[in-house]
């Protein structure tokens, strides 16, 4: 699924597993667990397959049942 070129500094993008990944959807975050995210060897830049991106889309809408709730703290700064 990955192994190609990053568009932004040309290093190789390689598969890692990451234990929490936060996403923003337009109802909300959502927070996957155990997964595989696309990450530049040089940048560091994240690639999300389409089908990540799809289950985060199922979870905020509700067609895909989550498995637990977290609370988020929220502050201003300044």
């Amino acid at each position: 699924m990955y192994g190609y070129k990053c568009e932004y500094c040309e290093g190789t993008v390689k598969e890692h597993v990451v234990a929490k990944e936060a996403f923003k959807h337009r109802k909300g975050f959502v927070i996957l667990e155990d997964v595989p995210v696309g990450v530049c060897g040089k940048c560091g830049y994240r690639y999300y397959h389409a089908s990540i991106l799809k289950a985060v889309d199922e979870v905020a809408e509700g067609r895909r049942s989550s498995e637990r709730f977290e609370s988020i703290p929220v502050a201003h700064v300044g």
